[in-house]
């Protein structure tokens, strides 16, 4: 028996199944994602808000499928170039069938988090437009830059990034690559698309418009903690072998550490500056510790990965009280905050806490200032496409409802059904 053979081949079976278990978690993210967002807005909006998280993942795999998972992994400098409908191009030891799922989930989520910042005012059908655009272009070409072996990840002699900082980007799981596109996207859809009727009074003070189900909220954020124990442990793409035995436990451990301490610091830090130990702040802060580790959960300490998880809890509660109240973007589920804010946070300070490479630890800034740049250039890429988008989306078609249908509410008038019915 050829028992070097069987032993290559159990593990690349076992490589495979934990890619494929990961897929399915950060899936489960969806309804997570959908249960926070209905649950931080009101009830006549809410069938409007399951429907879009439904449909953003299932027209985002079949683009993803057709003509993302192209842009994003082929051959190109730019942007990989479209393999439509076909994903054999694409070498891996593992099935790229299972590699092409587990990086739809990826895309989905960035898909779906521009969902909550736009929530109660956003007609269904440009919700679909900008899913397709972003599904097909926004995400996979800056994805193609970083995990689609372009140029910000590129460690070959001679390449822009180890010509200019020595090191490359690094995000591991996608603080910057999901999350802060996704969140960046968002902000700037919220401020072209304004805010919510009632939102701000006639002096332009900001008025609270409370969600309808802080239960369901909790919920989804319990889902997607769980959820995310696939995407940055499974983000390794390999269980067989000591080395990856190790660094997925490793990431586990940090990830968990840094969502308690997001959590628990913006609770403090709501309760000094509003009298109250806030729920909804808190849920959101377990998010942004979450966000926030994502990018270098592999290579912080756990000591490391709960102080990135404490500041970007406390970053994020001032995060949301400057976008509402200093700059007038009405964003009902605090995405940007969390997504946006935190996911370029996180991977910058990854620059600081990196046992190996960060400021702390080897005393050299460029590591830091290769994670700066990366993230501020994704970050650029993601505002000014979104900006284009939905700049072009209101001109040609109009992405707001009328103020009727927004005040009587979403779910009659664009699905003829309400989610609860007395």
């Amino acid at each position: 028996m050829d028992t070097t053979y069987t032993i290559t081949d159990l593990a690349l079976s076992l490589d495979t199944v934990w890619m494929l278990l990961a897929a399915m978690l950060v899936f489960f993210m969806q309804p997570g994602f959908a249960l926070v967002e209905a649950g931080f807005t009101r009830t006549k909006n809410t069938a409007n808000i399951l429907m879009k998280n439904l449909l953003d993942f299932m027209l985002g795999s079949l683009l993803f499928w057709a003509i993302g998972f192209g842009v994003m992994f082929g051959a190109g400098s730019f942007a990989g170039m479209p393999h439509f409908f076909n994903i054999s191009f694409y070498d891996t030891q593992l099935p790229v069938e299972g590699f092409l799922v587990f990086q739809t989930v990826f895309c989905a989520t960035a898909a779906t988090i521009v969902s909550g910042a736009m929530a109660e005012r956003t007609k269904f059908s440009m919700y679909l437009a900008y899913t397709v655009l972003i599904s097909v272009l926004i995400y996979p070409v800056s994805g193609h830059w970083t995990w689609g072996g372009g140029w910000l990840m590129n460690g070959e002699e001679g390449s822009f990034m180890m010509n200019t900082f020595g090191t490359t980007f690094h995000d591991f799981a996608g603080s910057t690559v999901v999350h802060s596109v996704g969140g960046w996207v968002a902000l700037v859809g919220a401020a072209i698309i304004g805010p919510r009727i009632g939102k701000y009074d006639k002096d332009r003070k900001s008025r609270a418009i409370p969600g309808h189900n802080l239960t369901i909220a909790c919920l989804g954020v319990f889902i997607l903690w769980f959820g995310w124990f696939g995407f940055n442990p499974g983000s390794q793409l390999a269980a067989s072998g000591e080395g990856n035995r190790m660094a997925i436990s490793h990431v586990f451990l940090t990830t968990n550490l840094a969502a308690c301490a997001g959590g628990f610091l913006s609770l403090i830090v709501a309760w000094m500056k509003y009298k109250k130990p806030s729920l909804s702040l808190t849920l959101n802060g377990v998010l942004a510790g979450l966000v926030g580790i994502t990018a270098g959960c592999d290579l912080v300490s756990p000591a490391g990965a709960v102080l990135i998880g404490a500041i970007c809890g406390t970053v994020m509660v001032y995060a949301v009280d400057f976008i509402d109240h200093v700059l007038k973007i009405d964003d009902p589920v605090g995405a940007s905050s969390v997504h946006g804010v935190c996911g370029f946070l996180g991977t910058v300070l990854t620059g600081l806490f990196a046992t190996e490479q960060g400021l702390f630890y080897s005393g050299s800034a460029n590591f830091l200032l290769a994670q700066l740049f990366g993230a501020a250039i994704v970050g650029c890429w993601a505002a000014f496409m979104g900006f284009v988008v939905f700049k072009g989306l209101d001109i040609v078609h109009g992405l707001r409802v009328t103020p009727r249908v927004e005040e009587e509410g979403l779910d009659i008038y664009e699905h003829g059904e309400t989610a609860y019915n007395s």
